[in-house]
């Protein structure tokens, strides 16, 4: 019998009472959607309790304990889905991973995910540094990688694709972006001081709190509301404004 099915049987018998009950609060982000979570108010309740009237039926028990059984588990999965949308828009960052060629798996990358975001395994690349290198990281795929407080200083990163990776706090002081995908990439708090993003798609990155001084615009794919809101960054220099087109 399909699950609607058994909730129709339930509720024209009347022979259950079901509530379910949850709360949650949530709270603004400081544009770090992936990584200051949402706080749950309460956690989840769900309730399945028989009524009084179907107490008395000791023939239809053994079948209405299925049934409950049932619906309780469905309205439990459609109650959990439900709420699962405010903990993604605040996804919690893992722990540190802990092996130890983590750093190297960079030069390898990001094997099946690409614009997606989607990968077999997370890149953590937290704390690496990778300053002045110039080969192993040319047209990887480092999409959706973690690189808070990493170091990329005057490394060559063209044609990378790191879209939906996780980048605030990070070093990229004069860092060839060129010809790259950066889509969806959270920048806030980086360095990025004489970087170059010739050529570059930047849609959908967010640079709050980044440092653009010298930045290199040149030819920058961009979306106009992107636009808008990079060219609020008071660190860009004359010469970025007029390559990005800033008002």
């Amino acid at each position: 019998m399909r699950t609607t099915e058994v909730l129709a049987i339930i509720y024209s018998q009347k022979m259950a009472s079901i509530s379910i009950h949850f709360a949650y609060k949530s709270h603004s982000l400081r544009r770090s959607p992936i990584y200051r979570p949402s706080q749950l108010h309460s956690p989840i309740q769900i309730k399945c309790s028989a009524s009084k009237d179907c107490s008395n039926g000791e023939e239809s028990s053994t079948q209405f304990k299925q049934l409950r059984n049932v619906a309780c588990g469905f309205l439990a999965v459609w109650a959990l889905s439900s709420v699962s949308p405010v903990i993604a828009a605040g996804q919690r960052l893992p722990p540190l991973s802990t092996d130890p060629n983590r750093c190297e798996r960079a030069f390898v990358g990001n094997t099946i995910g690409q614009a997606n975001g989607v990968y077999d395994k997370p890149l953590d690349l937290r704390f690496c540094d990778y300053t002045n290198e110039k080969t192993n990281l040319k047209g990887k795929s480092l999409a959706a990688a973690l690189m808070s407080e990493a170091k990329f200083d005057g490394a060559d990163m063209t044609e990378v694709i790191m879209s939906k990776a996780y980048a605030v706090g990070a070093s990229f002081k004069g860092t060839d972006f060129s010809n790259a995908v950066l889509d969806r990439v959270n920048f806030e708090k980086a360095n990025l001081q004489g970087a170059s993003f010739k050529n570059t798609v930047l849609s959908g990155s967010t640079f709050n709190d980044a440092q653009l001084d010298g930045v290199d615009f040149e030819d920058t794919i961009i979306g106009y509301i992107d636009l808008q809101k990079i060219c609020t960054n008071k660190t860009i220099n004359e010469e970025g404004r007029v390559n990005l087109g800033c008002r």
